[in-house]
């Protein structure tokens, strides 16, 4: 099924692969992203899991919208230059001229500490690498 190019099957594929993405991530960086954010385990636990289906169907909604407008960028490669290997260095070129660059400005002036911006931007890299090449790989209409 497709609108205007987009697969959708592909789109939802890359967003639900930049979730998981996003748990193996933050699972393995966990101690790391708290210390750099200021944040305890105690903190964690205090807070309880208050929201956090709805920060879960956030996080998916906004990832989808980031795959579909992905999609929507890579299909404008035109038919034939739709391939794995363009759809992972668009989400490259996206993710350097777009989210490193706004996320540096925003760390920077929110005075946050640098590991804060490697640990959060390197996962944007890896979810719009993922989401390119699955995009690519399997095409848009």
């Amino acid at each position: 099924m497709s609108f205007a190019g987009i697969d959708y099957w592909s789109v939802f594929i890359a967003a639900v692969l930049g979730n998981v993405a996003g748990a193996i991530w933050y699972w393995a960086f966990a101690k790391p992203w708290m210390a750099a954010n200021g944040l305890t385990p105690e903190m964690i636990k205090r807070a309880g899991n208050a929201g956090s289906l709805a920060r879960y169907v956030l996080a998916l909604l906004a990832q989808l919208i980031m795959a579909g407008t992905l999609a929507g960028v890579i299909g404008h490669l035109g038919q034939d230059q739709v391939t794995l290997r363009n759809g992972i260095i668009s989400g490259a070129m996206i993710w350097a001229g777009f989210v490193a660059t706004t996320m540096l400005i925003n760390h920077a002036f929110s005075m946050r500490r640098p590991q804060s911006l490697l640990i959060d931007g390197g996962y944007w890299l890896v979810v719009l690498v993922l989401m390119g090449g699955v995009i690519g790989g399997l095409g848009v209409k």
